[in-house]
């Protein structure tokens, strides 16, 4: 987020933020203190927004570089795939073609680099593009444990053919990883009817193809000393000390957690009316007996303080929450003005980090603390 100070400097001091790129982000109502920083956002001398969205952050934008739709980019799934339950491979084309003169995402964020780097809003994106597959190639030549170690880079980059940006990448990490045809050096199959793989072999099997079931990997991937898994670090030892004087410390009168909703895990999910449609999500849970003690009924709206601010919030009475804990979902608050989304305006709630102090950091991780943030809760007026 912004660094710019607001309370009183103007901006472009030596320690302030002066320009900011947010790709598909929306720090305004995820991040601790998010009003100071929707203010902050006010200073910036330079703010572009790589966004399908105009909302409570990129509202502030400058420039707001649209991408494609999910549906004119091809896709290969990194982060689900640790989720499978079968070990797959799946290469999902892109539906619908890129518009003549429309940029992919990818080379709006290649051109951005190099507009940081001084070399102009024409600069070709096949730079960044060249650089990164070369970057990789040059590393697989180098490990002695990969396929490629002692290969020609010219050779690699060759073999390689005519694609461009992510569809290149992925062949060269499909080729050159664990079930990969290693470029030539492998060409048994790597499952029953199973190729080595390859773009060309996903793009020939259009459902996926099935690896196999998941196999462990432990010990085989740790590289601790001992072999084992090692929770005894030193930063942890040391940390508990802190730990042991926090039980002693006073206990709030009540403290905020969030909690997050199969259909509203993201900000960017109250914008799709299929997924915000019934029963509204943006409730504060109250148990029944803070409920009974602060005066707040079901239904009705309570007023929650902390620190740094406070919010309105619709109550809803459960006793899914223990005494003295108060839940609210983070990512709401789309009644901002400026913000352009239609459906999640129409269902806005409340922004929960208006409430959450920016002072409040893990020491042992440097992360923001979201969770147990003290406050006081009353029926609203």
């Amino acid at each position: 987020g912004a660094g710019a100070d607001h309370g009183g400097r103007q901006p472009g001091g030596v320690h302030q933020v002066r320009a900011l790129i947010t790709v598909a982000g929306n720090p305004v109502v995820s991040t601790p203190n998010s009003g100071r920083l929707d203010a902050a956002l006010e200073l910036l001398e330079c703010y572009v927004a790589v966004d399908i969205y105009v909302n409570e952050t990129t509202r502030h934008a400058h420039v707001v570089l649209p991408p494609p739709s999910a549906l004119q980019k091809d896709h290969y799934d990194l982060a689900f795939g640790q989720l499978s339950i079968r070990n797959v491979a799946n290469w999902s084309p892109a539906v619908l073609p890129v518009e003549d003169g429309q940029p992919d995402e990818w080379e709006i964020l290649a051109r951005l680099a190099l507009i940081a780097q001084g070399m102009g809003a024409s600069a070709d994106p096949a730079v960044v593009d060249d650089l990164m597959v070369g970057a990789l190639i040059s590393a697989g030549v180098a490990d002695e444990h990969g396929p490629l170690q002692g290969r020609d880079p010219a050779e690699v980059l060759a073999a390689l053919g005519d694609r461009r940006g992510p569809a290149r990448l992925v062949d060269l990490l499909l080729r050159t990883g664990p079930y990969g045809d290693g470029f030539g050096a492998r060409t048994d199959e790597v499952a029953p009817g199973v190729a080595p793989l390859s773009l060309d072999v996903l793009e020939a099997n259009p459902h996926g193809v099935d690896l196999g079931a998941l196999e462990p990997r432990l010990p085989e991937v740790l590289r601790t000393p001992s072999g084992l898994v090692e929770l005894d670090h030193e930063a942890l030892l040391g940390d508990l000390p802190r730990l042991v004087a926090a039980l002693d410390r006073p206990a709030p009168e009540a403290v905020l957690v969030g909690r997050r909703d199969l259909r509203s895990n993201n900000s960017w999910m109250h914008n799709v009316e299929v997924l915000v449609k019934g029963r509204p999500r943006c409730t504060l849970h109250v148990h029944p007996d803070d409920a009974e003690r602060w005066g707040v009924v079901d239904g009705a709206t309570a007023t929650v303080t902390g620190r740094v601010g406070s919010l309105d919030a619709p109550v809803e009475i459960t006793d899914a929450v223990r005494p003295g804990v108060v839940s609210l979902p983070h990512g709401w608050g789309h009644d901002g003005e400026g913000v352009r989304m239609g459906v999640a305006g129409r269902n806005a709630g409340v922004n929960a980090n208006l409430v959450a102090d920016e002072q409040l950091v893990d020491e042992l991780s440097g992360n923001a603390v979201l969770n147990g943030i003290p406050v006081t809760v009353r029926a609203a007026g």
